[in-house]
């Protein structure tokens, strides 16, 4: 006979406790709630409220709280910390901010560009010329 099977209750509650660490509690997925909250709740009142006088600024502080919110999600709803799975939940979670990175600095790169590169006002005077041609 197996071990597995001489001791099926001491299995069975070894089996509820590890379940049981891995996964959140009520009062966890309500913490994690509250901030995922609080952190949706700044960006807007700061967009909003015109808080900060440069847009520039705005918008680095709204992708700071972003990359935040993303590290709470996965802690208190992915249940990642460097213990679980052997250490692979770090390596996704290192995963995730480089991915995060590049998203973002390549998302104000288009941005920036965009705002650069299509402004109405910057237009070249032949241009200007030729629209007010009849």
């Amino acid at each position: 006979m197996s071990a597995h099977q001489e001791h099926p209750a001491h299995d069975a509650g070894h089996d509820d406790q590890h379940m049981h660490a891995d996964h959140g509690s009520f009062k966890s997925y309500l913490t994690g709630f509250v901030l995922a909250v609080i952190l949706t709740a700044i960006p807007f009142w700061l967009v909003m409220g015109k808080v900060f006088d440069k847009s520039s600024t705005t918008g680095l502080v709204v992708l700071g709280l972003a990359a935040i919110q993303v590290i709470v999600h996965m802690v208190y709803f992915l249940h990642m910390n460097g213990k679980s799975e052997g250490g692979w939940s770090m390596l996704a979670l290192l995963f995730t901010v480089l991915i995060v990175v590049i998203m973002m600095s390549g998302s104000l790169w288009v941005m920036y560009h965009l705002n650069h590169n299509m402004m109405p006002g910057i237009m070249p005077d032949s241009i200007r010329e030729m629209r007010n041609m009849p």
